[in-house]
């Protein structure tokens, strides 16, 4: 029998998995495809990456070489070249994976696991064949799927979701993407650099909604530099394929009828928790409504012994997410007390300019009745942005009005996905505007902008402006 098994392999699983064998855990792994790492390495997080920095590179050298002094003649996409590329480094990352089992000595058994009783699982494999394991404790680590809306046909050819979004044979002329959210904005700036037309349908009215509304603002109008139009405040009400040409049909603000033709769709309007074929209620472990497993502020599902974290929980559906889970579950099982600040776990969309966030939007501090104070501070100030040709975007600090204490940071720009660290150390030690004002920041560097920006939020003292 073993200590703990954990069911699925992606960041929140495998991370689980590695934990617990290090704290002395007999510890297997399940997972139903031929490859670990689960979405995020296999078909969203690492993948998407890879073709974000190759159409970057394309898109500078078509459009900013010159000013550098780099002339190029015949640049042209090799658009196959590109996807391999992608494959490889997806093949890279999946065999480290592979490896760290290995080396941690965690059993990893491949195929569906299905819950037989609270504390045996079959796996399924491929053909009849059968295994079944037992488990002191189980974690569910089983993910999402993309989400879909009833009336569309996923075809998966021209009608898409992100996952066929990264295996396209083509460059497509014009891509429609269904939702403005994260996932899509992100494909479309891949495909957009590459020469597609791209138009992007959103219920609500911004993109990126979840985020402080700053910063969709300032994403939307980086974006409309690449050519990507928008269509807010639209309600989609058909898709329709007719040979190679993909019809939208959505309603605007005024309820008139608007149609919008090209020749892929991506429908990216979120993702749902991933249970299918866990016969979850076979073990006694509850899920709601919307397809949750229910846990407890310890990740405890309904049973003592089994626990469920990651995108098939309740919050934010992010790797590194997962990752603090699998390792707060593992840490609990070995007899420690870990903890998790959720509201320290930051965002980040990795359009360029980049877009991330951490603690509270300026939106949610109105809501509370919070009283805080804004600094900002625009990368066109920046020195080294000026250098770099990277001068779109700003940096946005909340701080607490009384304390100084800062409550929520807010970045778009060049490399603010590894500039939000900063932030999350500060918020995490609680650290006020004036803490990080006062701290030396190398010069020139793209972080004197979260600086100055807390210099703006303490008396309003930005040198650089």
């Amino acid at each position: 029998m073993y200590d703990l098994i954990v069911i699925g392999s992606g960041p929140g699983g495998y991370v689980a998995a590695i934990r617990a064998a290090q704290l002395g855990l007999k510890t297997a792994i399940i997972e139903k495809y031929p490859t670990l790492g689960g979405t995020c390495l296999n078909v969203g997080c690492i993948p998407s990456k890879a073709l974000l920095d190759s159409s970057e590179h394309y898109h500078n050298a078509a459009h900013s070489f010159k000013t550098h002094g780099i002339d190029l003649k015949d640049l042209k996409v090799n658009f196959k070249q590109m996807i391999s590329r992608k494959r490889d480094v997806v093949k890279q990352n999946v065999e480290g994976i592979q490896y760290l089992m290995k080396k941690n000595k965690i059993d990893v058994h491949q195929g569906l696991g299905v819950f037989k009783d609270k504390n045996t699982v079959v796996i399924q494999k491929e053909g009849d064949k059968k295994e079944e394991i037992s488990g002191k404790n189980i974690i569910i680590a089983t993910g999402s799927k993309p989400a879909n809306l009833p009336f569309i046909n996923l075809d998966k050819e021209r009608i898409i979701t992100s996952t066929e979004a990264l295996e396209l044979k083509e460059v497509p002329k014009h891509l429609v993407i269904i939702g403005g959210g994260i996932i899509g904005l992100e494909l479309g700036s891949v495909y957009a650099r590459l020469g597609a037309k791209v138009s992007v349908v959103e219920f609500m009215d911004g993109i990126i909604p979840t985020m402080d509304k700053t910063m969709g603002k300032e994403l939307q109008k980086s974006l409309k530099k690449l050519g990507i139009e928008f269509y807010l405040k639209h309600k989609v009400t058909g898709v329709v394929r007719k040979g190679k040409e993909v019809t939208v049909t959505a309603q605007n603000s005024e309820d008139k009828e608007v149609t919008i033709k090209g020749d892929y769709v991506l429908v990216s309007i979120g993702r749902r928790p991933y249970t299918e074929g866990l016969n979850a209620e076979a073990a006694g472990v509850k899920i709601n409504d919307k397809g949750q497993i229910e846990v407890d502020e310890h990740l405890k599902t309904s049973v003592d012994h089994i626990y469920a974290i990651g995108d098939v929980v309740k919050g934010t559906m992010l790797a590194h997410k997962a990752e603090e889970e699998g390792v707060f579950v593992a840490e609990q099982l070995a007899g420690q007390k870990p903890h998790i600040n959720y509201l320290l776990i930051p965002g980040v969309v990795y359009t360029w300019p980049e877009v991330a966030s951490v603690g509270y939007t300026e939106e949610q501090l109105k809501d509370k009745g919070k009283k805080y104070k804004t600094g900002k501070f625009l990368f066109m100030a920046s020195g080294r942005a000026r250098a770099s040709g990277d001068t779109d975007g700003l940096v946005k600090v909340l701080a607490d009005a009384e304390t100084d204490e800062i409550l929520g940071v807010h970045m778009i720009g060049p490399r603010t996905a590894d500039m939000i660290a900063e932030a999350v150390v500060a918020m995490e030690y609680r650290a006020s505007a004036e803490d990080i004002a006062r701290m030396s920041h190398a010069h020139p560097t793209y972080t004197e902008v979260f600086r100055e920006a807390c210099l703006a939020a303490t008396d309003n003292r930005a040198l650089h402006v």
